[in-house]
């Protein structure tokens, strides 16, 4: 699978290192808009383009992930409002649900192994067809 389908497609499944790699590379997006974008108002304006993309990237790599666990898609959703919730540091309460949705999400992301086999979201793509 090449990184434009895993950034740009929400069907199908992916394993764990394309996934963690896919995210660590949007993490470090992000970190990188926000240290360089330091003015406000540029912020803002250019942040209206990197945000949704930053966001489109994120919401196609989880729910490929999520697939590959046999998980829906929209589960991606409560994980990037988490991620948003929490960035760049907790601040309040309501934050430490955040976290521990997050503590969840890697977990069963990055920790445990796509299911075996086919599921309803396609073929495991860890095994290879032989033509």
């Amino acid at each position: 699978m090449s990184f434009s389908e895993l950034f740009l497609s929400a069907q199908g499944r992916a394993t764990r290192t394309p996934s963690v790699a896919a995210a660590i590379v949007l993490l470090v997006l992000a970190a990188l808009f926000e240290a360089l974008v330091e003015d406000p108002l540029a912020r803002t304006l250019t942040g209206l383009i990197a945000y949704p993309a930053f966001f489109y990237g994120g919401a196609c790599v989880l729910a490929k992930r999520l697939h590959d666990r046999g998980r829906s898609g929209w589960w991606a959703a409560l994980i990037l409002v988490s991620v948003v919730a929490v960035w760049p540091h907790p601040a309040g309460f309501l934050d430490f649900g955040f976290f521990v949705v997050l503590v969840w999400a890697f977990v069963e992301l990055a920790v445990m192994p796509g299911e075996r086999g086919a599921n309803r979201y396609g073929a495991n793509p860890q095994v290879l067809t032989v033509a």
